[in-house]
């Protein structure tokens, strides 16, 4: 998680969905709807709903979290699960979880190390790490 700032609140996790629609006016009311709900859950910062100018059938939705983990457990609440879910599972399927490293507005600026650690690339599910391994640089 970020640091807040005076500003108020920097997400330190950063969901990207992108959905190719034929009708966008009911995806639209459809993600409106998702979002208006997950933003009542914990964690919750902002959202971003954009219209790609080249490729009007393509919309991307930006979700911020203060943590990876207050998402997952938005998306394990169960309102979210009969609401949500089936709608955020139209989008394309390409990586869409990202954690923040540098966060600006107009208050200042935010800049974090990333949690990934440094042996992440290497040591698998199961695989044995040292205690504590430090983030990859950045």
């Amino acid at each position: 998680m970020l640091p807040a700032h005076e500003g108020g609140t920097a997400p330190g996790f950063v969901a990207l969905l992108r959905f190719r629609s034929r009708d966008v006016p009911a995806l639209m009311g459809q993600l409106r709807e998702s979002v208006a709900l997950l933003s009542t859950k914990d964690g919750f910062v902002n959202a971003h709903m954009a219209r790609a100018i080249d490729e009007p059938e393509l919309i991307l939705l930006q979700l911020g979290w203060l943590t990876v983990g207050s998402y997952r457990r938005a998306l394990s609440a169960y309102d979210v699960k009969v609401q949500v879910v089936p709608v955020i599972s139209q989008a394309l399927d390409e990586p869409s979880a990202f954690e923040v490293l540098h966060f600006r507005d107009a208050a200042g600026v935010i800049d974090a190390p990333g949690a990934v650690a440094a042996d992440a690339g290497i040591v698998s599910l199961g695989s044995a790490s040292a205690q504590i391994v430090p983030p990859a640089p950045s």
